[in-house]
């Protein structure tokens, strides 16, 4: 009869690590800090903007100036409504914005892909033509638009607002990267299905260079809703000013006006942009993010 012994292990259990002071991530600590101070930088004025609207004309100029308002008056908006005729301004920077956004996304789209994806001659040199009127600034070209403007007789209307401003070049560029990233054997099997190249553009590449298009609309909607130097040059009548042209005259006279009550108009044009922002976060971070994984 054997026995079996069980040989048991007399090595004592391994201590536990001693806890010490985490070394800190200073990458991280640098990455916060400036995106910290990118944000005050960024968000400060705004929050000013905010605040001052939201004070009285005598406390606007009170020194030391508190960056919070000590009673909130919201008088200087009713007197916006009252000093402006706000839904008109609103109503023409929204039918100008509008379809100058829809018309960048229509025909960058259109270019874009013709650069990328039909061979002709000269498309390299013209592709490069029009990347060198991104290095024009509007100051420069602004009297010639304005001679054609008012040879084909639209001097002072909205459509001598629209038309000049949907050709883009920067929109061309962005949408001509985004069908090179688009597949190519997508073109070869609409052309083996006998599809012409604008029904290959209409039907396949179209609907995929959604998100790319609501880049273009989306930039194009913030700029033009805030441009203020175009209406300034092509519009007379107070019935076509937009809405930063139109407030201007919230200053008064040789600017006596209540400072509280011209930033109280700045707040609500940043209305709009902010909703049109907040609702195209997500395609425009999805079309940005496109073609960066598989």
């Amino acid at each position: 009869m054997s026995t079996t012994t069980e040989r048991v292990s007399t090595r004592p259990a391994p201590a536990p690590p001693a806890r010490g002071r985490r070394k800190p991530n200073w990458n991280l600590v640098v990455r916060i800090a400036l995106l910290s101070l990118a944000a005050v930088l960024t968000l400060g004025p705004v929050m000013w903007t905010l605040s001052t609207s939201l004070r009285t004309p005598s406390e606007s100029f009170r020194l030391p100036p508190s960056f919070f308002p000590l009673n909130p008056d919201f008088t200087s908006y009713v007197q916006v409504f009252e000093q402006l005729d706000i839904f008109i301004l609103v109503l023409n920077s929204a039918l100008v914005t509008g379809l100058i956004a829809v018309g960048q996304m229509v025909t960058a789209a259109m270019a874009g892909y013709a650069f990328a994806n039909l061979k002709f001659r000269g498309g390299g040199a013209l592709f490069s033509i029009v990347l060198a009127t991104m290095m024009v600034p509007v100051q420069v070209t602004i009297v010639p638009v304005f001679m054609l403007i008012r040879g084909m007789g639209l001097s002072d209307t909205l459509l001598a607002l629209i038309l000049p401003a949907i050709p883009t070049a920067f929109g061309t560029f962005l949408m001509r990267q985004y069908f090179l990233g688009l597949p190519a054997d997508l073109a070869e099997a609409a052309a083996i299905d006998g599809a012409s190249p604008w029904r290959t553009f209409r039907s396949v590449y179209a609907p995929l260079a959604v998100p790319g298009m609501a880049i273009v609309g989306i930039l194009a909607f913030n700029f033009h809703w805030n441009e203020f130097f175009r209406p300034l040059i092509l519009t007379i009548s107070e019935r076509n000013f937009t809405l930063p042209l139109g407030l201007v005259s919230l200053q008064g006279n040789l600017g006596t006006g209540s400072i509280s009550v011209v930033l109280a108009g700045v707040v609500l044009s940043m209305i709009p942009a902010l909703v049109v922002f907040t609702f195209g976060q997500r395609a425009l971070q999805d079309g940005l993010t496109a073609g960066t994984g598989k």
